[in-house]
């Protein structure tokens, strides 16, 4: 009976002593672990003040980055940008500073990492958001990545920009066009995005259009294959010349001029091109017209027939 009991217990303690093993496993693998100055290390952030940021780096001493050390951006926040949970890189600057913690520089690792990211994301063509912090010569700065970026006036917008200090404080979407870390080049644009998304909107538009409808324009422009018309809403389509009438004409100024206003028929819209046709809407008419003429002449017919079989009964009766 003693010896069951001393097996019990002693199979107890071989339980206990595996889960202790497991709590100290971190631990264990952090006492094989070397940092070396010059290490990028992924870090947990646990504490935050105003003049620093406290790191779990899962070693035996935490680490640091002061506020200056964490990024480029004069106007960065480290109370609002950083939160305990949040898992950050920064490079290491000193095993001690000092005071037993490891020093640490989120600048510098945004220098070694923040060129890849963003070779990476102009490759994948990602969009980024970036807030507009100052206004420089043709252009205006924004940081991506902690890195100091440069958008020209030309790819701010869609339309021509003249006053750049009206996009400071503005979060813009943005595509990085050019990174050179060698040359510390940094371009982005928020007109190649814009472009995008409204080509897609017109897309929308374009494909709420139904073939066989009758639209009213005004004559943009003329050229010698037909004529653009603006048919509202930021659409423009086409009026091939063999489409503007039924008889034979050279080009379109014979009888179209520009500014005026036309009604077309919706021919189709394939591969996003708006096909319209006047000529359409004459031949309709001219059908119209002709079966009006024809419903006429039947009435007409039909009151005649009537009167002279009137008479003939009328002569019968008597």
């Amino acid at each position: 009976m003693e010896e069951q009991i001393e097996t019990k217990t002693d199979s107890h303690a071989t339980e206990e002593h595996i889960e202790t093993m497991d709590d100290y496993k971190e631990e264990l693998e952090a006492s094989f672990r070397r940092i070396r100055e010059g290490d990028i290390l992924t870090a947990t952030v646990i504490a935050v003040s105003e003049e620093e940021a406290t790191l779990d780096l899962k070693y035996y001493a935490p680490g640091i980055i002061k506020a200056a050390d964490l990024s480029d951006d004069p106007d960065y926040s480290i109370m609002q940008e950083l939160h305990p949970g949040d898992e950050i890189q920064a490079t290491v600057i000193r095993l001690d500073d000092g005071e037993g913690n490891i020093l640490l520089s989120k600048k510098e690792a945004n220098q070694m990492l923040g060129w890849e990211k963003l070779k990476t994301a102009m490759d994948d063509e990602t969009i980024l958001t970036v807030r507009v912090k100052e206004t420089v010569n043709a252009g205006v700065i924004a940081y991506a990545e902690g890195l100091r970026g440069f958008i020209p006036a030309s790819q701010l917008s869609l339309d021509y920009v003249e006053d750049t200090s009206a996009f400071i404080g503005k979060d813009l979407d943005v595509r990085v066009i050019t990174v050179d870390a060698q040359k510390e080049k940094l371009v982005l644009s928020a007109k190649s995005v814009l472009r995008e998304r409204e080509e897609e909107a017109r897309s929308h538009r374009i494909s709420m259009l139904v073939p066989g409808s009758v639209v009213e324009g005004t004559v943009e422009s003329l050229t010698n294959y037909g004529a653009f018309v603006n048919i509202g809403n930021g659409l423009t389509g086409l009026v091939h010349v063999s489409q503007i009438c039924a008889r034979r004409i050279r080009k379109p100024s014979e009888v179209l001029k520009t500014g005026q206003t036309v009604r077309a028929k919706i021919l189709n819209t394939n591969d996003n091109r708006i096909s319209l046709s006047i000529r359409a809407l004459e031949e309709m008419a001219q059908t119209d017209a002709q079966e009006s003429a024809e419903a006429i002449e039947y009435s007409s017919n039909e009151s005649a027939t009537t009167s002279l079989g009137d008479l003939i009964a009328k002569l019968n009766i008597h």
